[in-house]
């Protein structure tokens, strides 16, 4: 093995210009000084300029009482709670809206990116028209585009009652359980007739209901584990996997179905009551439209990233599964995909990090998310700019690191192993 260059050598002052070494110690050591100074003085100046204006770097605002109503909110919160509590509203939200629109804008984009592959002509033709249309118009524009639609287009609630000459009135959609408005979504609420109320578990009061719910799910996701390793042993023994998916069902359907059947959840449905929809749960339009805007948006990207990924296999991998007999559908779902997911994963990880932080957008239709409750109301009330704007900061960079975590964790099992 070659020396290291410089070793064995004395060290002299033209190394730091001319040994390759030394020079590369000299250049970090220099972007490290210049990267400290310049924290340093942003740090500095606006300590300066705090002290100038009378203010103080301090949290403790979050303490104080909020003064101001939420009009959603996952958990228990008034204008009597604190800053904090309101924040922990806004996060939830944004969680809520975020998670959701992952899920529906990944179920949107596969179904698109496969259908831009059709034989079919019309279908291959619409779905490039929507992949395009979406793609090339700011996710903004689209959001006021869909609030104009609810608020302009959609019937009042009461347009909902049969009149009294028999005419009918608006109609509700799937299956008559929803009926969208121009003030809200009424939607099927579930409902826990035997509620045990919350217990308290590590100083939180959580709802025994969800902590059940939890504990049944993380014991049949343990067991499922253990029966895929033994299902893999089993095949590697023997060369023959023992068909094991049934079982995975009725561990997860199972517990779920005997837990609503022990505290009596069941949905209900919404029924019109006077000029209002009462007995389900109407969603606040600015929700739906976040929500419809963020799926659409991101589901034409992700669309894109699966076509790409489905065209990365190999036409071979194709031709030897129709070969052996197999039909368009299960080589699709069977060979092509799981093959695809190495290509599709990573760049679906930056789009799951994009609707995260598009999700800011919310305030263009008053949904009250982090930015409207932690970056909004309470930074105005408060006047605590600075300290509002870094937690803000640190939050959206703590949900992007985990969401980037947990998939780069995905992406790790499913792609192709190195020698």
């Amino acid at each position: 093995m070659a020396p290291a260059p410089g070793a064995g050598q004395p060290f002299r002052l033209s190394m730091l210009i001319h040994d390759r070494h030394y020079r590369a110690l000299l250049i970090q050591a220099l972007v490290f000084i210049l990267v400290m100074s310049v924290a340093s003085w942003l740090v500095n100046n606006t300590v300066q300029n705090l002290a100038r204006m009378g203010k103080t770097f301090d949290f403790g605002f979050l303490t104080n009482r909020s003064g101001y109503d939420i009009p959603f909110s996952l958990i228990p919160y008034d204008s009597n709670s604190t800053h904090l509590r309101a924040a922990m509203v806004g996060l939830l939200n944004t969680l809520l809206v975020s998670a959701l629109g992952c899920l529906f804008a990944t179920i949107l984009g596969v179904f698109a990116g496969v259908l831009r592959l059709s034989r079919n002509w019309l279908v291959a033709r619409l779905m490039t028209v929507y992949v395009e249309i979406f793609r090339n118009v700011p996710l903004l524009l689209w959001i006021l585009v869909i609030l104009a639609l609810f608020t302009e287009v959609m019937p009042a609630p009461r347009d909902y009652r049969v009149a009294e000459d028999g005419t009918a009135g608006a109609e509700m959609i799937l299956f008559g359980g929803i009926a969208p408005t121009n003030r809200y979504t009424a939607v099927p609420a579930i409902v826990a007739e035997h509620d045990p109320g919350p217990v308290t578990v590590l100083g939180l009061q959580i709802d025994a209901m969800v902590v059940a719910f939890a504990l049944a799910l993380l014991a049949a996701w343990m067991i499922h584990l253990w029966l895929r390793a033994w299902a893999q042993e089993r095949q590697d023994s023997t060369g023959r996997r023992p068909t094991t998916w049934w079982i995975s069902v009725l561990l997860y359907l199972l517990p779920i179905l005997g837990l609503m059947q022990l505290f009596g959840i069941h949905l209900v449905a919404p029924e019109l009551r006077g000029f209002n929809f009462a007995g389900g749960m109407n969603l606040d339009n600015g929700f739906v439209v976040l929500l419809l805007a963020l799926s659409l948006y991101t589901g034409a990207f992700i669309a894109e990233i699966v076509r790409a990924g489905i065209l990365a296999v190999s036409r071979g991998q194709t031709e030897a599964a129709a070969a052996l007999g197999l039909r368009p559908r299960p080589i699709m779902a069977l060979v092509v995909l799981p093959q695809a997911l190495r290509v599709i994963i990573p760049p679906l990880i930056s789009q799951f990090l994009n609707l995260t932080k598009n999700s800011s957008l919310a305030i263009a239709v008053g949904y009250p998310d982090l930015r409207a409750t932690l970056g909004g109301t309470t930074l105005n009330q408060t006047g605590r700019e600075m300290e509002s704007m870094i937690l803000m900061m640190g939050i959206y960079l703590a949900i992007s690191l985990i969401v980037s975590a947990v998939m780069n964790l995905y992406n790790s099992r499913v792609r192709l192993k190195e020698r």
